[in-house]
């Protein structure tokens, strides 16, 4: 049996567990559920990071000094700063982590739920729905078979509503801990760590890129992304206090 029957088993002994609380929508509670699931095993990562950008933190005073040491030799500098960050087993970016550990269940989803066919028998996940909005349908189904405020779509909209309060909370936190703390910026604009000065430009529109995921993606994996988002915002409020 393969990875993606096996899978399919799990949401569907899932579905059938939640089906007396939620009905016709217990596939997408179940994927809900599931992605708490993942969540859960990933947050050990996620505390890890928290530290490190704690420990990254403690560094300022010892990296202001190298600034100024190095402030004639933009490449020593850089040199010096990872130097300084293998020293202290400090990852620049050991935020990313959890997030890349979290790639292969949303494949999993995404799979699931473009394919007609589950180990050679009819994919019966297809089947369920958000209410009105199949699970494997897309945005660009829902605006098909009824518009904007059809049934399904009317579904879309309160989907992009909840990413969207997300991305905007997500975005002012994210800009909030980067002006506390520019691990990234150099003496004169310079960057201590090569290309780390582009990631924390990009980071805090991270969010909204949510909302083009969503849009283009089955319903089943959209709803992990925006389980996954909306567990990380809240996460980050408690770990980066």
């Amino acid at each position: 049996m393969s990875v993606f029957s096996l899978f399919a088993r799990l949401v569907e002994q899932l579905a059938d567990l939640l089906q007396p609380l939620f009905h016709a929508s217990a596939a997408a509670a179940a994927i809900v559920l599931f992605t708490a699931l993942v969540r859960l095993l990933v947050h050990p990562l996620s505390r890890a990071a928290a530290r490190g950008q704690r420990a990254r933190t403690a560094l300022q005073p010892r990296i202001a000094e190298l600034r100024e040491k190095h402030a004639e030799d933009p490449r020593r500098l850089q040199q010096a700063v990872l130097e300084l960050h293998a020293e202290e087993q400090v990852s620049p970016l050991s935020g990313c982590l959890p997030s890349l550990l979290q790639l292969p269940a949303f494949f999993l989803l995404y799979h699931l739920f473009s394919s007609s066919t589950i180990g050679g028998g009819s994919n019966g996940l297809l089947g369920h729905r958000l209410l009105a909005a199949p699970l494997g349908g897309r945005w660009a189904d829902a605006l098909a078979g009824g518009g904007v405020f059809g049934p399904a779509g009317l579904v879309y909209l309160g989907v992009f509503a909840i990413v969207a309060a997300v991305a905007v909370f997500n975005y002012r936190r994210t800009k909030a801990m980067t002006a506390a703390n520019p691990v990234a910026a150099g003496p004169a604009g310079g960057e201590q760590v090569p290309g780390l000065g582009a990631v924390s430009k990009v980071m805090p529109f991270m969010s909204f890129f949510t909302l083009v995921t969503v849009a283009v993606v089955p319903l089943a994996a959209a709803l992990y992304v925006i389980t996954s988002t909306a567990w990380t915002a809240v996460e980050r409020a408690a770990l980066y206090r």
